[in-house]
């Protein structure tokens, strides 16, 4: 078969009448890459190893083949039970997907449920009492509903994991064991990672018979039509600077990145001061509150969504114009995922990364992953020449300084250079991030 994108189409994929009907009705007619890469093989019930980030449209990759088997086999599950499972990190993307299904299965019998922390169970257990042909779950909910005996995954015929780069990220490893463990071996399985590393791969060998592989947009190499610009500022002035870019109508639908959900909230007071529509969306927030965020913003009753990293992930709006990463992400893996959230079907967008004297190595660094420079805007009242001209420095070497009892030097407020203090390169308590961080792991795969 013919698999090149720019003359393949939908009605070349052998997908099911109804599926090629839904998909039109839809608006889609070409494939990405993907898509025409992955459905022929997942149609003839091959496993899948998939290096793919959100965007190049790898929930229609192996959703419409998922749903023209269904539809064919003419089977139906028992009461309790599930044929496909497909398991995501977050409530939000869980939804997206289960939107996703109910557009593609439009017209079919074809029953499909979502579930997720944060929300009642009880509408839940009813969703899924009588069986389900597809469900979309988060770890810690599915396990709390098999933990109740409201729910058996032992008749899964198909497996989805996506995102499973972030589902470690988040802690998850241990409940996706679980899974696995109460599952048929006999089964397909779909892996889905943004990034490989060594971790990822052998998760994926212990998963995964004979599989097809597919790699589309790797990480280190960003959406072709995103325009990309480092801004350097003082971090005291980085408020001043977004009220001012945002002032401008062309950033009409825009995403603003911060590290933090603390961060997030800090961005978002600002923003509502100055009477800029906007809403902040991360774990903190309630899933209603969350999803009204996510649906003024595609309705254009806000101009700014201001997100962490993993509240964003599986956000898949159209039309975003700008990506602003307020503070730079110290990894630089998460810079690429950011900024793909503008330029998709088709079309340009622009990503603006606002960095202060401590965020120069990670710009660094991202340079160094995407293979190319960021070039630098000066055109703007906050620019700063002693940031631009900072010397990179590490936290290692400046603490290593500080214990010689040579203070390095940093930036002041006023353009020139003064001596750090101690309080600047202060290690963190050990009650702080990083023990949060190991304590909170489990708490937190539970809670969604």
């Amino acid at each position: 078969m013919n698999t090149e994108n720019n003359t393949l189409k939908f009605s070349d994929l052998a997908l099911a009448e109804p599926v090629l009907a839904a998909v039109k009705k839809a608006g889609y007619e070409t494939p990405t890459p993907i898509q025409a890469q992955s459905i022929p093989h997942l149609l003839e019930g091959k496993d899948l190893l998939g290096c793919a980030q959100t965007g190049t449209g790898k929930t229609a990759a192996f959703a419409l083949p998922i749903i023209t088997n269904i539809y064919r086999s003419k089977t139906r599950v028992s009461p309790k039970n599930v044929s496909c499972l497909i398991l995501t990190p977050t409530r939000e993307l869980a939804l997206q997907i289960y939107e996703n299904f109910k557009t593609y299965s439009v017209g079919l019998n074809i029953k499909t449920a979502v579930v997720y922390g944060g929300v009642g169970i009880t509408p839940q257990i009813k969703a899924v009492q009588d069986g389900v042909d597809v469900l979309i779950a988060t770890p810690g909910r599915l396990l709390d509903l098999i933990g109740q005996n409201k729910l058996s995954i032992k008749q899964i015929k198909t497996f989805v994991l996506d995102e499973a780069d972030r589902m470690l990220d988040m802690g998850f490893i241990h409940d996706i064991r679980k899974i696995l463990f109460m599952i048929p071996k006999d089964r397909q399985t779909l892996f889905f990672s943004a990034t490989m590393p060594p971790e990822i791969e052998k998760l994926a060998s212990t998963m995964l018979s004979n599989p097809v592989r597919i790699e589309v947009n790797p990480v280190s190499s960003t959406a072709e039509k995103v325009e990309q610009h480092v801004m350097y500022v003082e971090q005291s002035r980085k408020r001043d600077l977004l009220r001012h870019l945002l002032i401008d109508p062309k950033f009409s639908r825009v995403i603003v990145f911060t590290r933090t959900k603390h961060g997030a909230n800090r961005v978002s007071e600002v923003l509502v001061k100055n009477k800029i529509p906007s809403a902040a969306i991360h774990g903190n927030k309630s899933q209603n509150a969350r999803q009204r965020a996510l649906e003024d913003f595609k309705n254009n009753k806000i101009q700014v969504l201001i997100a962490t990293d993993i509240a964003a992930r599986g956000i898949d709006v159209d039309g975003i114009t700008h990506v602003i990463n307020f503070e730079v992400p110290n990894i630089s893996e998460s810079y690429v995922h950011r900024i793909g959230r503008t330029a998709r079907a088709g079309l340009g967008g622009i990503a603006i990364s606002f960095c202060d004297v401590e965020e120069k190595s990670y710009i660094r660094d991202i340079e160094k992953l995407i293979g190319q420079p960021i070039p630098v805007d000066r055109e703007h009242p906050y620019h700063s020449e002693s940031v631009e001209h900072a010397t990179i420095m590490s936290k290692g070497k400046a603490k290593a300084q500080i214990e010689r009892g040579n203070k390095p030097r940093r930036p002041s407020g006023r353009g020139g250079f003064k001596a750090a203090s101690d309080r600047d390169f202060k290690p963190k308590k050990k009650n702080s991030f990083y023990s949060r961080f190991k304590n909170n792991k489990s708490s937190s795969a539970k809670s969604n």
